[in-house]
């Protein structure tokens, strides 16, 4: 990003705050979430608010924050990349910059699990709210609800999540719910991606709240897909976490997305991050994927 470009984001911050607002009545929304292809792709950016600033082999990857708008932006000029999900400061960020035109944009809303840390699993709701994602004009709201069998903490985040779901569900905005079995392995909080383990989370998930009428899952790409897919009716988008090998991984989402419920992908620092630091072309294989 251009010196100037970010000074004007602090400017407007320091001098004219309600200038996010006015971006947000002014915003262009999606005509749907799914785009014309009756797929979405979500470009997914929520990882720094979490401690989680890795990828690709470097820790502090995503910490220069007009790096990752600058690339950001590049993934969300490509119009086959329908939207985008973030916590309040990255969305409002690309608000001011006139990047969410047409786009479905979902706020984070649970980051107080930080990653490393000893009560990961007690995942609070600090991020957005579902007052504060419906005053923005914004789509939906997206909560990691992980689930550790052995932590007292599990029962409470899936409570919060149903909480969650039932505020959002309220304002006909969608609850993007990432459901994961997990376990506390050598210090570290771990997912368990078997096709059981995301099938027992997909069921466990589906489950929360009042209504399920604008729940959607962010499921992993599990081994078996059809199964883990088959085991809800709600819409199921997959995530894309830490690729090592994009084309490989597209075969993986291709396989996946036949489900008659997949009816899209979130993915995030791979893309944004690719290895030859090509994010255009690392989003367009996406994009033909789809």
């Amino acid at each position: 990003m251009r010196a100037d470009r970010l000074a004007r984001l602090t400017e407007t911050r320091v001098r004219r705050p309600g200038a996010i607002a006015e971006a947000a009545a002014l915003r262009r929304r999606a005509d749907s979430p799914v785009g014309p292809t009756g797929k979405c792709f979500v470009i997914a950016a929520d990882h720094p608010a979490r401690g989680a600033l890795g990828t690709g082999g470097n820790p502090l990857a995503m910490a220069d924050r007009a790096d990752l708008l600058d690339r950001l932006a590049v993934a969300l000029e490509n119009p086959g990349c329908t939207g985008v999900l973030g916590t309040a400061d990255i969305l409002e960020d690309l608000l001011l910059l006139g990047a969410l035109d047409g786009k479905t944009v979902f706020g984070s809303m649970n980051r107080g699990g930080l990653a490393g840390a000893a009560w990961e699993i007690d995942d609070r709701f600090t991020g957005m709210t579902a007052a504060g994602i419906d005053r923005l004009g914004f789509d939906g709201g997206k909560t990691l609800t992980r689930i550790d069998y052995d932590d007292p903490a599990t029962p409470a985040v899936l409570e919060h999540t149903a909480h969650a779901i039932d505020e959002l569900a309220e304002r006909g905005l969608i609850a993007m719910v990432e459901p994961f079995i997990a376990t506390r392995r050598d210090g570290r909080t771990v997912n368990d991606l078997s096709t059981e383990a995301v099938i027992r989370s997909a069921a466990v998930a589906s489950g929360l709240g009042a209504t399920s009428a604008y729940t959607w899952l962010k499921l992993p790409t599990a081994p078996d897909p059809a199964r883990a897919a088959a085991a809800t009716t709600l819409p199921v988008v997959l995530l894309g976490g830490e690729v090592a090998d994009l084309d490989a991984q597209r075969d993986r989402w291709a396989q996946a997305l036949e489900a008659p419920n997949a009816v899209g992908l979130t993915v995030g620092r791979s893309l944004l991050y690719p290895a030859d630091g090509n994010v255009a072309a690392a989003v367009q294989k996406v994009v033909d994927l789809l």
